[in-house]
């Protein structure tokens, strides 16, 4: 590594990343910069910059330094942006918030053991679910027909999310990262429509009653 003071240059196959030091100030960064591509302009020229790491920088000034050195050196920029980093990496954090509307899937089917269905969005089955399948939602899972198999609705994490269905039978339900089993040998099957929530951190289930 070229390293001198704040500014250091590090190079790889895929092109050169540029450090700053975190606790520099940005004149300071600037002007070593200039000074050090200045110093080997041939080099530099038409190299490939893939990163801009360390102290963290504005928008403006990340843009002032994008500008220097592809128009003075004639460098490549082809670093992702750290901006476009940090949002893809929330992004795939994120917790569905859109339960009560947002995307939906609708599944006008019978989901059969072995087949599984996987939705950013909340799923609603016209059909029923057998043992042995599973369906897994960042939103809320409506059955309209029976639940026998795997549900998992909330699964980025939303404890909000619900789980509905004529006939809830599963073999396993979670919502978010709560988990509820079918007792062994369960013989009593529900009377109507059930809906399963979080409430004081366990999973419930109770009569679907519309009017409540």
């Amino acid at each position: 590594m070229y390293e001198e003071n704040c500014v250091a240059f590090k190079g790889s196959k895929e092109g050169i990343s540029i450090y700053f030091k975190r606790d520099s100030d940005y004149a300071k960064l600037k002007e070593q910069l200039i000074i050090k591509l200045e110093s080997a302009k041939r080099f530099f020229k038409g190299a490939k910059v893939i990163s801009i790491q360390g102290k963290i920088l504005t928008d403006e000034e990340r843009n002032e330094i994008k500008e220097i050195i592809h128009s003075r050196f004639g460098m490549i920029m082809v670093e992702k942006d750290e901006e476009i980093k940090k949002n893809e990496i929330k992004e795939s954090k994120k917790v569905f918030e859109g339960i009560k509307e947002g995307n939906t899937k609708f599944v006008r089917a019978t989901i059969r053991s072995g087949q599984s269905i996987k939705f950013k969005g909340n799923v609603v089955i016209i059909g029923d679910v057998n043992p042995g399948a599973e369906v897994v939602a960042e939103g809320n899972i409506l059955v309209m027909g029976a639940l026998r198999g795997l549900a998992h609705a909330g699964s980025s994490g939303n404890e909000k999310a619900f789980v509905a269905a004529f006939s809830l039978q599963p073999t396993q339900l979670r919502i978010s990262n709560v988990i509820s089993r079918s007792p062994d040998n369960e013989l009593i099957k529900p009377m109507g429509p059930e809906l399963a929530c979080i409430k004081q951190g366990v999973v419930v289930i109770e009569p679907y009653l519309p009017n409540k």
